[in-house]
């Protein structure tokens, strides 16, 4: 495939006639198999391509974009693409095409995942499956290995190329009544993925549902499991943008040297991590390196794009994977810290509520545990949280183990007190 991309390459670059381009390729192959109400419903496999094509004459800019390598798709491609450049109006934030750089090594590829086929996925889907009849639900979901390439070619003379490999699953199990759960998590190693320990997350969160007793809104200390706490703080990353910040737009804003996220709060990207994956260059041609966004509290750096980092005479950067780091804590230990507590599976539905203040509302799901004198009591009905990221995360108690629950993200389990529960619900 890599021939193929570097082909398409070679042809854009003699019949581009625009004053610059940037050139992007991505190519996947995918094999997935679908199931449904405890049975396999379709395989599917095959390669699928993107091309992308920006160009500029001046600061005028244009874009295109296709699926296929095929030549005179190419050619209507980049005319679309220059044509579009020629009407446009001049773009103030315009910067030329990244120049020839060093791009770090990385190790995005595992052997076992790229050589995993349809019976693996069976095998997997098949004690999935079990345990739903033993259950006497249904469960359905996807399961999915990728080996993908991406390429990114400029005028100026940035060149990259990339192969990465994932495994995935993401499964429901429903009573076809009332009670409905979800569990998903994606490796760059399948042999990292435990379908045994998914499973007893999957059982644990279905069993959490079962006759939930009422409680109310308020502050409570949570145990948030590795899917709440990605789907919690990944919202921090929608804040996270140095020229929002300096415009005084987010809470951000002058908080860059300080202690904002509290001491035991660290967020990174590192090209070394073996067990995810990272992207060593974006898809506007920065080359990756290791950052500390947050370390022990204290905001260290912001995204900071070409553009931006031009104008302000910045180093450009980029979040090239997810690490927010953990510590020994079990479960366990953590129920016994607190006099009380609940223990969240997932959020979902999250929403913005002030940049300038980080503050999100968004709704539990996956049932909920009430713990108290370090033992689960019973479930409880799900609530809306109003938060804000930054003081959630200066309310961390203890951390667990670092969880790699996506292909390029790790996060621990964590103990927060005083998370604040806005209202709550009927179900």
């Amino acid at each position: 495939m890599k021939k193929e991309i570097q082909k398409a390459a070679k042809f854009i670059e003699k019949h581009c006639t625009a004053d610059d381009y940037t050139l992007s390729v991505y190519s996947y192959d995918a094999e997935m198999t679908r199931y449904a109400q405890n049975m396999i419903t379709q395989n599917m496999s095959g390669l699928r391509h993107g091309v992308s094509l920006d160009v500029s004459y001046g600061n005028k800019t244009g874009s295109a974009r296709i699926n296929s390598f095929d030549e005179a798709e190419l050619k209507r491609m980049i005319e679309t693409a220059q044509n579009i450049a020629k009407l446009n109006k001049p773009d103030p934030e315009f910067v030329p095409s990244a120049k020839k750089t060093k791009i770090p090594k990385t190790d995005n590829i595992s052997e076992n995942t790229a050589k995993a086929n349809m019976k693996d996925m069976v095998s997997v889907i098949k004690q999935i499956v079990d345990n739903a009849e033993k259950k006497k639900a249904f469960v359905s979901g996807l399961v999915t290995k990728t080996v993908t390439d991406f390429y990114l070619k400029t005028k100026n003379g940035f060149e990259a190329f990339d192969t990465s490999t994932e495994f995935d699953n993401s499964m429901t199990m429903a009573d076809n009544k009332s009670k409905e759960t979800k569990v998903s998590r994606s490796v760059k190693d399948i042999n990292d993925y435990c379908v045994k320990d998914e499973i007893a997350l999957l059982n644990s969160q279905f069993d959490a549902l079962t006759k939930p007793k009422k409680i109310e809104a308020g502050q409570y200390n949570v145990i948030l499991r590795p899917q709440a706490v990605l789907n919690f703080f990944m919202f921090l990353l929608y804040f996270f943008d140095r020229k929002t910040a300096d415009y005084g737009i987010s809470a951000m804003a002058g908080q860059t040297g300080k202690n904002m996220f509290g001491k035991k709060f660290t967020l990174q990207s590192r090209l070394d991590e073996k067990d995810i994956t990272v992207s060593p260059f974006s898809g506007g041609g920065v080359a990756a390196r290791n950052i500390d966004w947050v370390k022990d509290g204290v905001l260290r750096e912001l995204v900071t794009d070409r553009s931006y980092a031009a104008k302000i005479k910045a180093e450009p950067n980029f979040i090239s994977n997810i690490i927010i780091r953990g510590g020994k804590a079990t479960e366990e230990e953590m129920m016994k810290k607190v006099k009380n507590g609940l223990i969240i599976n997932n959020f979902w539905y999250i929403r913005n509520v002030s940049t300038r203040k980080n503050e999100i509302t968004g709704l539990t799901r996956d049932g909920i545990y009430y713990f108290e004198n370090g033992k689960i009591k019973h479930s409880v009905n799900n609530l809306r949280f109003n938060e804000i990221i930054h003081r959630a995360s200066s309310n961390i108690l203890m951390l667990g183990k670092e969880f790699n629950i996506a292909a390029n993200t790790k996060v621990p389990t964590m103990l927060i007190k005083d998370f604040t529960f806005a209202d709550t619900t009927t179900f």
